[in-house]
């Protein structure tokens, strides 16, 4: 992907005894569970990142955050299970989105790209005959053929 745009997963395999978990002190029987991403996602990951978890059926018992290279899950621990990999559905679906987001930046910079050439050999075009009218100047000036 260009641009520094590129896809985010989570870490694994998981070393669970180093995943933070600790109780939520706002809402009751919440936990803060933070899931490590295997580096540090962009602004434009993040942006189909928020959009697709905010898209889901399941906000009513789970909210999901992006804290540097952790994902933070804030939930309850019942039916876990289910809401890791429904976290899973939601990176693989943000990392799909991300993919035909960024072919379409690819297909939109092509036509830049030969507008860009055209620019660069009219400018080379002017550059010659600039080149010529110093020659013929110089011809002029001192009599040479």
């Amino acid at each position: 992907m260009k641009e520094g745009t590129k896809k985010v997963k989570l870490l694994e395999p998981l070393d669970v005894n180093k995943i933070a978990i600790e109780k939520d002190q706002y809402f009751h029987d919440a936990y803060l569970i933070d899931l490590p991403l295997d580096s540090m996602p962009d602004h434009v990951w993040l942006d189909f990142f928020t959009r697709e978890w905010k898209a889901s059926r399941h906000l009513w018992d789970r909210k999901l955050f992006v804290i540097g290279d952790k994902l933070r899950l804030v939930t309850t621990a019942y039916d876990l299970e289910d809401k890791i990999d429904w976290i899973k559905q939601v990176v693989e679906r943000t990392n799909e989105n991300l993919e035909k987001y960024s072919r379409a930046q690819e297909g939109r910079r092509l036509p830049l790209d030969e507008q860009v050439k055209k620019q660069i050999a009219e400018k080379e075009e002017e550059e010659k005959a600039r080149i010529e009218a110093i020659r013929s100047i110089i011809r002029k000036k001192f009599g040479t053929a």
